[in-house]
């Protein structure tokens, strides 16, 4: 069996002037970035922003395992099976992060014969997004510390700096660091650590800014630290946010990149929706919504995660309307979830499917609060039996959702020609999509509404260091902005041996941050990790590049 870069390797690309034409964009209206790559320039938004929008339609999952299910894959796969049916559509994804790839998880363009591509590019730098994102926030977190060397003009406090630096590759040993040691030439010293760059609030503020003036304002308004005398100091104060918006000028357009298939795929932002609100930019899917008639884009991790913060934060802030919900299940994640191990998910196991399959009820349970039409993805498996994919079909069915076996993986989009006629169907159905609280409660209530109705909790608990930072979080206005609950994504809870569908529990919030540039409070849950570690065994240990440039063992 061939890997997922062998395949890749082998497929031939449309030069991507081509991938351009298909969507009638012009040569003035897109920047290339080598044979296989462009940014997509302002001048394409300005002519098409009055056009009608496409259909949206969301890609989300069920609870994954620790190897991920192939989300991604059902992504692009379902973009080429459009095409297979006479259907204009567009791709609409995030860029991998570097921890990921060379971590446990491995890339994030798709897998076998759905991927997106140039894979290795894709995969490791792209066009210098992520590279973008992280000289920004690091120079504002230099900036801070130079105004506090240079004396320290606002009476910031070293003790209450409000952010971190980053770094896009996972690195547990910077979680926790002390800098400024040296003596006076080198800065003030003070506890200080690292996040990764997926979860970084610059991040967060590219994927929701609307475009360069919004992303500057939204840059001046990031929180950075606290006085001596506890009042609240901005980037802008520090006239951070123009250095910073030069550094992501290029960064803001979004990536034009296509599938095996040569389907469109715009690809852009990549934030982590375990840590971050998971979904790709805002300018991307508008332009996905005005270029094609069906957007099909996807959220992280499971729909207790992305779909979640897809449709309470990122169609709020756009005024976007979905139309249809795939939430794709696969045997192995179903079995994990009635307590196989990784290892032994991939094994005959009836028994385990039959008691884990109460996770793939929730997440159509919780898609259905939305208000959105359901098409249940069963991603098949060569290791899945006849017998384990009757039994989820006889499930969807008892549980009235839709559903449809999808092999894009093993044959791109003829393998998704049945997935795609069901959602083409069930976006034609009525949604009377709404999010699932309003702006008027209390940051302690939506959270608390969050884990009742889809988490599954019967209540949260806020610890003491919590409670002080939501009252601080009360006093500077954030009790008008949605909330982004950082939690593990193996459990509807905040404890990832949970599985299935657990019940009796609580949800601990640790602690609360207000990204007030992009306009959410972060709330964290249990014992969430801001920056990632590797594995015992990283996949970086297999990925290599021979004399011709030739890159292997990505995945």
């Amino acid at each position: 069996m061939l890997t997922d870069i062998e395949i890749a390797q082998q497929c031939k690309l449309l030069p991507i002037a081509r991938v351009a034409e298909q969507l009638g964009i012009g040569e003035e209206e897109w920047e290339p970035y080598g044979r296989y790559k462009a940014k997509l320039t302002p001048a394409l938004f300005e002519r098409v922003k009055d056009r009608p929008d496409g259909k949206l339609i969301l890609v989300t999952a069920i609870n994954p395992t620790p190897a991920g299910e192939g989300k991604t894959t059902t992504t692009a796969g379902l973009g080429e099976a459009m095409a297979k049916i006479g259907k204009k559509a567009v791709v609409a994804l995030r860029e991998p992060s570097l921890g990921p790839v060379f971590g446990v998880k491995g890339g994030a363009a798709g897998g076998g014969y759905a991927q997106v591509l140039p894979m290795e590019d894709i995969n490791l730098h792209f066009t210098g997004d992520m590279h973008a994102i992280t000289a920004a926030n690091n120079l504002l977190c230099a900036l801070v510390d130079n105004h506090i060397q240079q004396g320290n003009t606002l009476g910031i406090d070293p003790r209450q700096i409000q952010i971190k630096r980053c770094l896009d590759m996972n690195d547990r040993e910077l979680r926790g660091i002390v800098v400024g040691l040296g003596g006076k030439a080198n800065g003030t010293p003070r506890e200080d650590g690292f996040i990764i760059t997926v979860a970084s609030e610059v991040m967060a503020i590219l994927c929701l800014c609307r475009d360069i003036a919004d992303l500057k304002q939204r840059l001046g308004n990031i929180l950075v630290a606290r006085t001596y005398a506890g009042g609240p100091v901005y980037a802008r104060d520090l006239q951070a946010q123009g250095a910073m918006a030069a550094l992501l000028k290029d960064a803001i357009h979004p990536n034009l990149v296509q599938t095996i298939e040569g389907t469109p795929v715009i690809m852009h932002g990549g934030p982590f929706a375990n840590i971050a609100h998971g979904c790709n930019s805002i300018r991307a899917t508008q332009l996905a919504l005005k270029l094609g008639d069906y957007c099909i884009t996807e959220a992280g991790f499971g729909s207790d995660l992305g779909a979640e913060k897809f449709f309470d934060i990122k169609c709020r802030f756009a005024g976007f309307r979905p139309h249809a919900v795939v939430v794709v299940a696969t045997a192995k994640a179903l079995k994990y979830n009635g307590g196989c191990s990784k290892e032994e998910a991939s094994k005959p196991n009836l028994a385990a499917l039959q008691k884990g399959i109460v996770n793939l009820g929730v997440h159509i349970e919780n898609m259905r609060k939305y208000g959105v039409p359901v098409v249940v993805a069963i991603n098949r498996f060569h290791t899945d039996t006849q017998e384990e994919l009757a039994f989820i079909e006889a499930y969807c069915k008892e549980n009235h959702a839709e559903f449809a076996l999808s092999e894009v993986f093993a044959k791109g989009g003829e393998g998704g020609v049945d997935l795609a006629r069901k959602v083409c169907q069930a976006a034609e159905a009525p949604s009377d999509f709404a999010p699932l609280y309003g702006l008027d409660l209390p940051v302690a209530e939506k959270i608390e509404t969050i884990a009742r109705k889809i988490y599954g909790a019967d209540g949260v608990d806020f610890t003491a260091k919590a409670r002080k930072s939501l009252a601080e979080i009360e006093a500077l206005g954030g009790n008008s902005m949605p909330v982004c609950i950082a939690k593990t994504q193996y459990s509807l809870s905040d404890v990832p041996s949970l599985l299935g569908r657990p019940s009796g529990f609580r949800i601990t919030i640790a602690d609360l941050r207000l990204s007030n540039g992009a306009g959410f409070v972060v709330a964290y849950a249990g014992d969430i990790m801001t920056m990632p570690g590797l594995p015992k065994v990283p996949a970086a240990n297999s990925i290599d590049v021979d004399e011709t440039g030739m890159v292997s063992g990505l995945f």
